[in-house]
């Protein structure tokens, strides 16, 4: 099993790029089963998620390859529609198909989602969304089953923001007879793309970018091709690894407007980020200072930085809080930071971190994706050597991110032990 060998203290300097967002590519691979033919999605990073995926949708019945970041996905015999437990139970974004699935075929089968350990995360926005479109829902032996000869359009209200359910309901609905509205619909940039690739397959869908989707039911859809958002979890990744080094750092290839909130926390903790159009340079304070964060649904802070940013507040000059409204079990990097000397102490869903001078290396273990991206920043800081163990956590959601870090000053051996 390959794990990460970390020499500490080397500062980074230059240019780094950004990969495609694979929280985007995911339900914009699902949602080319809408319409047969081929697509090509453009700028996809080599991930574990992504293959896991292309492997489900060649059971579908899909044809997927992918060469030099170009991504063609045939889906003109697409006829098979269950998405079996071996695969979904991988990943939970694997529910993605269901919605493209109901709306081209007429029934889905699909298994209860898994693939991660941050706690449950439960579908039934998905389902009841899905129900609210005439779909019939049954729960077989851990299968989600939904069968409905034509979805209709209806007003569906979402109890909370989901960005999951948003996207598998207006790929259900795309098709439907007349017109479905989406209140309080999720806001994220991957929704955004989402909704760019239906509407280029010919869907018609209005209000992008906030809360209040209208979707007119369309006949037909049409294969097309598509170049892939970046990774905004990914370059915030890497703009907080520029705040805790002594150089400046380019996070490069990012879309800045999809990072305004941790922008706002990063000049709070002291940094100067010069921000262009496609790219922002950190320059890192000589002291960092501390800020409360409270992860909220997008534009606010993301939950998918909040491991990231509780490193870099965990060498600041002070306190500070960092709360997980979204999924409050997110806390299992704790434990392994405060093996790196941290001092961090946790009551349910909120996290106190005591600034400390530094970090000592020692051999720790990655538990999710985002945490492992943490344990890598932690890594870099610690004086002499951090062993990571277990990072195919990471491979789901980086794209060769030792090679990146190593092309500006760190020093990462992918070991296998």
């Amino acid at each position: 099993m390959d794990r990460f060998i970390i020499k500490g203290g080397n500062p980074l300097q230059g240019t780094i790029q950004v990969s495609g967002a694979k929280n985007a590519i995911l339900p914009i691979m699902a949602a080319s089963l809408l319409a047969p033919g081929k697509s090509v999605l453009s700028n996809v990073p080599n991930l574990i998620d992504l293959k896991t995926m292309a492997h489900l949708m060649r059971i579908i019945g899909a044809r997927v390859e992918m060469s030099e970041g170009r991504m063609h996905i045939d889906s003109t015999n697409v006829c098979y529609s269950e998405a079996p437990y071996e695969l979904v139970s991988k990943m939970r974004a694997s529910i993605y198909v269901m919605g493209p699935l109901l709306a081209r075929l007429g029934e889905a089968r699909v298994s209860f989602p898994g693939g991660c350990a941050i706690g449950t995360r439960p579908v039934d926005l998905h389902l009841k969304a899905i129900e609210k479109l005439g779909a019939e829902i049954n729960i077989e032996q851990g299968y989600i089953h939904a069968k409905a000869k034509k979805l209709k359009g209806a007003v569906i209200h979402f109890e909370k923001s989901s960005v999951g359910a948003t996207i598998n309901t207006l790929m259900a609905c795309v098709t439907a007879e007349g017109e479905t509205e989406l209140l309080n619909a999720a806001m994220e940039p991957e929704v955004d793309s989402t909704i760019d690739f239906l509407n280029q397959m010919g869907a018609k869908i209005s209000g992008k970018g906030s809360t209040h989707l209208i979707i007119k039911g369309v006949s037909e859809l049409f294969p097309v091709g598509m170049e892939m958002i970046s990774d905004r979890i990914e370059a915030g990744t890497f703009l907080i690894a520029g705040a805790m080094s002594s150089e400046p750092l380019t996070v490069a290839n990012c879309q800045p407007h999809h990072l305004d909130e941790l922008i706002a926390k990063l000049r709070s903790a002291g940094c100067e980020l010069l921000v262009n159009d496609d790219s922002i340079t950190v320059h890192p304070p000589k002291v960092i200072k501390p800020v409360n964060i409270t992860t909220v649904p997008y534009p606010g802070f993301p939950t998918d930085l909040q491991a990231q940013f509780m490193v870099l507040m965990a060498l600041a000059d002070g306190v500070s809080i960092v709360t997980d409204t979204i999924f409050p079990d997110r806390f299992m990097h704790v434990a392994e930071l405060n093996r790196l000397q941290a001092n961090i102490s946790l009551n349910l869903n909120i996290a106190t971190v005591k600034g400390v001078k530094g970090f000592g290396g020692a051999e720790i273990m990655a538990t999710d994706l985002r945490a492992s991206a943490a344990l890598v920043l932690a890594g870099l800081k610690a004086e002499g050597e951090t062993i990571i163990n277990r990072i195919y956590h990471i491979d789901r959601g980086y794209d060769r991110i030792e090679e990146k870090l190593n092309a500006v000053g760190a020093q990462i051996i992918r070991d296998n032990a």
